[in-house]
């Protein structure tokens, strides 16, 4: 049954992930460098320097610019290739959910976390872009989740777990490798935070012991240096040096003009990972307690994990909408929490969710609509924008046919829908509708605009 099912996800993903990967020009100020990173690097057949211009790039590791120049040589140089990786990582993260859940409650769960992923917008959006934290977002995830079991194994919790501690711990410290070698060292950081978080929660006692923790360090380093260690030995100290230098001008100070408010990422979670972040915020509260010691445990990692995430990068003085992105792991698990339960009448469906989800689809709606407006005025708008890049992207000619309001009257529907079949008390079949139609409304929204 997990097989079919998960070949069935698989499936619901490539249908969506897969099309319209190239109808969308490349916007995004990095997904445009990372292309022609990779389009450089399949030039030069240089396969282990990053190059931008032809000239050496320090800002990333080149795991996800590998991937990229595979995709490029199979399907050619374009949009489609650049970001073919991370549609790839979107059917591959709808099933690792699912494998997930079903492993820590049940086949519904493990459906229900999956279909939350699957329909919050910027997962989705994330899957259809050329940029590299999909990748690090699952990296890091699965190195935790690894990390965790071994913990779980180490103290005998409930559930089946056949391998030896060792091996979780390798697999965890292999992922943050991973996680490394596709964006740096805030892999490690995060991960280490949150297992900070959780020592101090235990009341500082070692739930890993010393020798464990040293195992899963030297597995995250041996990765790592599979690419740090031969640059290092082939150019010298140079891109280590230059590229941590730049990692701490990223944290210290906001770089390229990236500023923000304090409460940047919690808006951005907030009305970014709609309609999953609603559903969330009701699993902060009081809920039936899990049946089982390691699905407790578990919910308490991922209230860990969201608050470093959100936590860290309001420190950070750079704010950039990916920064929180690996917050979306948790907010799903938690929104999948509150939906389980929903479903399984142990909570109600609260009308307070309901409102915000009608709050924040009417900003989708209104600001779908208003889009193509203020588009057509768009020299009026030009002034408000000073970055160069910016300023060329408002000069690209653009043909407006009134089929751009076909995404906001579909969210419109789709919300009139939803709550017509929760008055029904049909609450399980209008939440299915809601996050599935919400994948339809992004993928409509990047057809349309």
């Amino acid at each position: 049954m997990a097989r079919r099912t998960s070949l069935l996800i698989a499936l619901l993903g490539a249908l969506f992930y897969l099309p319209w990967l190239g109808g969308v020009h490349l916007f995004d100020w990095d997904e445009i460098n990372f292309a022609e990173i990779a389009r450089e690097m399949m030039l030069t057949k240089d396969y282990l320097r990053v190059y931008i211009d032809y000239r050496p790039f320090w800002e990333k590791p080149p795991l996800f610019i590998w991937m990229q120049l595979i995709a490029m040589k199979s399907v050619g140089v374009g949009e489609y290739a650049a970001r073919l990786p991370n549609a790839i990582c979107g059917i591959i993260t709808l099933v690792v959910l699912y494998r997930m859940g079903r492993k820590l409650f049940d086949h519904s769960f493990g459906l229900i976390w999956a279909l939350v992923y699957f329909g919050t917008v910027l997962p989705f959006l994330y899957f259809k872009s050329g940029i590299i934290d999909p990748y690090f977002n699952l990296f890091i995830f699965l190195g935790m989740y690894y990390f965790i079991l071994a913990y779980w194994k180490k103290d005998q919790f409930e559930l089946d777990l056949p391998k030896n501690y060792w091996w979780y711990l390798f697999l965890g410290g292999f992922f943050i490798g991973m996680g490394i070698l596709t964006k740096g060292p805030v892999a490690l950081v995060i991960s280490c935070l949150v297992f900070f978080v959780y020592w101090v929660y235990q009341r500082f006692r070692f739930y890993i012991n010393v020798p464990q923790f040293l195992f899963f360090l030297v597995a995250a380093s041996f990765i790592t240096l599979a690419w740090f260690g031969i640059e290092t030995l082939k150019n010298g100290p140079w891109y280590i040096t230059t590229f941590t230098k730049y990692q701490y001008e990223l944290f210290s100070k906001p770089v390229a003009g990236h500023r923000g408010f304090p409460g940047y990422h919690f808006v951005v979670v907030l009305v970014g990972c709609f309609p999953a972040s609603l559903f969330a915020i009701r699993a902060f509260w009081k809920m039936p307690a899990e049946q089982q010691r390691y699905q407790q445990d578990f919910k308490r990692w991922m209230i860990f994990l969201f608050w470093t995430v959100l936590i860290l990068f309001t420190i950070v003085k750079s704010k950039i909408v990916h920064y929180s992105s690996m917050s979306y792991f948790p907010v799903t698990f938690l929104a999948s929490l509150t939906i389980y339960h929903i479903i399984h009448q142990r909570i109600v469906f609260s009308r307070w969710i309901k409102a915000g989800i009608w709050t924040i689809g009417a900003i989708f709606i209104l600001v779908t609509l208003a889009l193509p407006i203020l588009a057509q005025q768009i020299d009026v708008l030009k002034p408000l924008f000073k970055d160069p890049f910016a300023q060329a992207n408002l000069e690209a000619q653009v043909r407006w046919t009134g089929f751009e309001v076909i995404p906001a009257i579909f969210l419109l529907v789709l919300l009139i829908v939803s709550t017509v079949l929760w008055r029904r008390n049909q609450l399980e079949t209008g939440i299915r509708v809601l996050f599935i139609g919400m994948s339809v409304f992004v993928m409509l929204t990047l057809i349309f605009l």
